[in-house]
């Protein structure tokens, strides 16, 4: 069984990640670590883990981990990452890996160095229902694809939550803004060229609470909004001169809305729903993630898809700071 190291008792290793490595056929969790050795030892006596380290450097001295799980503040993602591959690990990264493309370039060099598998934790690249949009798009179910539209907010003013703290890599693009981004190059195979943005800050908090962005495909566009301090919505549509596809809860599937993909014709008089209820898509991200790190073929979020995913980032960031099109 793979051996998984956890670094940090984040709510999301809580309440989704634990939970699917424990109900998982390849791995289980071996260690778990806390800058509050209390707080890891609760946590590992909750999932029958054996050790609990009261430091991330006990962790990955471990022999006992074979890979780790990173879900610490998005500021300190890549310091941990490299540290971890230093350290022969395979590493799973909470999304965003990193605020600026150029700083994950160094870390490819060393997962070549050290022989192991990183991956940011996209989840959603494993769901069944986003691998049927591409099958869609692919097989020209919605004909020519003319344009694709998202949404995803939330409301959250917490000033105590990392989300709202610019120096802990908080914000709507980092945090969500990567979703409608990822999807649309997953579901479409294809890459942005230049966008266009419109970017709000809080006042007080300073970090970005709602963007609006327009991005150039070549032969479609994608546009969506998304927001740290709106009433919450998820949605992604993928329209093409033949039929539409919508996907109703793109990202948190299970949580947000029903794992629902429709297909609608040209003329909008039928549709055409497929289903996932069973899926799970962290479970699915941690066991494709282990055959993968045990050599077999699988779908994984490779760092170089990772560069491509943050420099559209980077861009709509450089493309708020003024009128037209920024090159991505």
């Amino acid at each position: 069984m793979f051996r998984w190291g956890v670094l940090s008792t984040a709510k999301i290793a809580r309440e989704h990640l634990l939970p699917a490595i424990a109900g998982s056929d390849n791995g289980v969790v071996a260690a778990i670590a806390s800058r509050d050795p209390a707080r890891a030892r609760q946590l590992a006596d909750q999932w029958n883990v054996p050790h609990a380290f009261g430091s991330y450097e006990e962790l990955l001295a471990c022999p006992e981990v074979d890979g780790v799980y990173i879900p610490l503040p998005t500021s300190q993602h890549v310091e941990w990452t490299a540290k971890a591959i230093g350290a022969g690990k395979h590493v799973l990264v909470e999304k965003p890996l990193a605020l600026k493309a150029e700083d994950i370039t160094p870390l490819i060099a060393l997962r070549d160095r050290h022989k192991v598998l990183v991956s940011e934790a996209f989840m959603v690249v494993h769901h069944p229902q986003w691998i049927r949009v591409r099958e869609l798009i692919a097989e020209g179910a919605i004909g020519r694809l003319r344009h694709v539209q998202g949404a995803f907010s939330y409301f959250n003013v917490d000033p105590h939550n990392m989300r709202n703290q610019p120096d802990l890599g908080g914000g709507a693009l980092p945090d969500i803004g990567v979703y409608p981004t990822v999807t649309t190059r997953f579901g479409t195979g294809s890459e942005p060229l230049r966008v266009q943005a419109t970017i709000e800050r809080d006042p007080t908090f300073g970090t970005d609470i709602y963007s609006s962005v327009r991005a150039d495909f070549g032969t479609f566009e994608l546009s969506f909004y998304l927001s740290t301090q709106m009433a919450a919505r998820q949605i992604m549509v993928f329209h093409g001169d033949k039929g539409f596809i919508e996907v109703a809860s793109p990202f948190n599937a299970g949580l947000y809305d029903d794992h629902v993909v429709t297909l609608h014709d040209q003329n909008h008089d039928a549709a055409q729903l497929f289903r996932f209820p069973g899926a799970q898509q962290y479970h699915l991200q941690v066991e494709a993630f282990v055959r993968a790190a045990r050599g077999e073929t699988d779908r994984i979020f490779t760092l170089e898809d990772s560069v491509l995913n943050q420099k559209v980032i980077d861009a709509v960031f450089r493309a708020g700071e003024h009128d037209g099109w920024e090159p991505v």
